[in-house]
């Protein structure tokens, strides 16, 4: 099978992943020395061990938390060109060195962009890398401590991929829902409206979700909490798991102060046979596919389902040929329970599915690194793939918002035919296009809550954040309520879903306000 292959068909051959707990911030590794020790580990995989470097002619990173658009308070953290102070650690001279964009879709959209390129023979050997030391990082500033973590003149010119574009509106930010905490509740309460669930029942179904999860984390030798949790423990609010955007406990959200790094090694079949890496180590990428949501929260159809994800899996499997019945692992992105339970309503995994949706134990148990952890889930599933030769493996991602996807299927059966994907453009548009409400950036008038959540701090309810419609014209506004604690408080012990009230536009730019009734 393996002669008749195309020589330009792109595959997987070497993946590391490390996990750092180094409690001492000034011990600890910077995240470009992290992601380095990862890179090497993939290199080891493939056989090759530092020998790669000579080969290698692209180096892919993913941004990092501090690169991003809004970490400038953060004071140390910046690599102006990551990827090519990585290849200068590892001695590698690739032709391109490329950066992704901000959002935890990126590492498979990279991968996803590298087998294009070495599909077009624009690329033969690729290293796709990242990491993340926000652990250490915060531990440090809670210290007063800067690390000496940056690069100011790494040289070579750094090929940006993607689209770094905000994820919310002005409007949008002004009521915070830039925070990823105060927006995925806001999914979730809208998921359990479409499913016609109490709260109590709907928490505990969230529980029941997340389980399995910590079951794999405390398995995971690069898990950062690898600790088994009954549904129960998941759902209940106690005094170490409080709420922190009502409906979701703190074991329910993601964690992004984790060390963790994880790195790919791809390259075509013509030089993996050249390199003589033996084809025990191959992983094809036999579909994948990216799309994009309507960008902004405020213009989605609805919060409870993606039109996204549904469209990326009909076309990934398209290229494959496969069907989601044949999938034997899963890792659905899983920031928090409503992005694990819309990529598994959209793909057509039944909620009583007995395949476990994580390889990995997910971001609030393995850890959220960042923009990077799926780049863990794609590493993560190479090892399950190896060791069952012939099975199959889907990962997806998720930025921003419920924004931005991806999607990858795996297998170590080789894909037959010339490896070929359908522009993603070609189908984003049709996403665009779809019919949805109206944004009402001031608003005013009787209305009614369409979804909504309480944000907690470490003393409890602060305020409450909803998404609304007016009764008039049924156009869609972000509003706060009253922030005094009757009526957060009720807010917490009456469903919201569908209640009545009345929103008011301040003409101070500040936020606006519905009431209830």
């Amino acid at each position: 099978m393996s002669d008749k292959l195309d020589p330009r068909m792109p595959i997987l051959v070497g993946c590391g992943q490390l996990v750092q707990k180094e409690k001492d911030v000034e011990k600890a590794l910077s995240p470009m020395h992290l992601m380095a020790d990862a890179a090497r580990a993939a290199a080891a995989d493939t056989g090759l061990g530092d020998k790669l470097w000579a080969a290698i002619d692209n180096v892919t990173t993913v941004r990092f938390i501090t690169d991003s658009p809004d970490s400038g308070r953060l004071p140390f953290g910046r690599y102006p060109n990551a990827s090519k102070t990585l290849a200068n650690m590892l001695g590698a001279n690739p032709a391109k060195t490329c950066h992704g964009p901000t959002g935890g879709n990126t590492p498979q959209m990279l991968v996803n962009h590298t087998a294009e390129l070495i599909a077009n023979g624009d690329t033969q050997v690729a290293l796709v890398a990242g990491s993340e030391c926000f652990g250490t990082l915060m531990r440090a500033l809670g210290q007063g401590k800067q690390l000496p973590w940056h690069d100011e003149n790494p040289g070579g010119t750094r090929i940006d991929i993607g689209n770094e574009k905000a994820g919310v509106t002005e409007t949008e930010k002004r009521h915070k829902l830039q925070i990823p905490v105060n927006i995925y509740p806001m999914f979730e309460n809208a998921i359990r409206g479409a499913k016609g669930r109490s709260v109590r029942d709907h928490q505990l179904a969230v529980g029941r979700l997340m389980a399995p999860f910590t079951e794999i984390a405390a398995k995971h030798p690069q898990a950062w909490f690898p600790i088994a949790r009954t549904a129960e423990e998941i759902a209940t609010p106690t005094d170490d798991n409080r709420y922190v955007g009502f409906p979701y406990t703190k074991y329910m959200n993601a964690i992004m102060q984790v060390d963790q790094a994880a790195a790919v090694v791809m390259m075509s079949v013509e030089k993996a046979r050249e390199l003589g890496i033996p084809q025990s180590k191959w992983v094809f990428l036999h579909g994948c596919a990216d799309a994009n949501d309507l960008w902004y929260p405020t213009e989605r159809v609805n919060y409870h389902s993606s039109s996204a994800i549904r469209m990326m899996g009909r076309k990934a499997f398209a290229m494959s040929g496969w069907k989601i019945g044949d999938i034997d692992y899963f890792d659905l992105y899983s920031c928090f329970p409503s992005a694990v339970q819309i990529g598994r309503d959209e793909l057509g995994i039944a909620e009583d599915d007995p395949r476990p949706l994580t390889v990995t134990g997910g971001l609030p148990y393995f850890g959220g690194a960042g923009n990077n952890y799926v780049m863990h889930s794609i590493a993560t599933m190479m090892d399950k793939l190896r060791a069952k030769p012939g099975s199959k493996g889907l990962c997806t991602s998720n930025g921003w918002y419920v924004t931005k996807h991806g999607l990858g299927l795996y297998s170590t059966t080789p894909r037959e035919g010339k490896w070929e994907r359908e522009n993603p453009a070609s189908y984003q548009a049709e996403i665009d296009a779809e019919k949805h409400p109206k944004v009402e950036e001031k608003p005013n008038g009787k209305a009614k809550v369409e979804t909504y959540t309480v944000v907690h701090g470490r003393g409890g309810a602060e305020f409450a954040i909803l998404f609304g419609r007016l009764a008039d014209t049924d156009a869609r506004f972000v509003a706060h309520t009253p922030n005094d604690p009757a009526t957060l408080q009720d807010m917490l012990t009456r469903d919201q879903l569908g209640r009545p009230g009345s929103v008011s536009s301040p003409t101070d730019g500040s936020v606006n306000i519905f009431t209830p009734e």
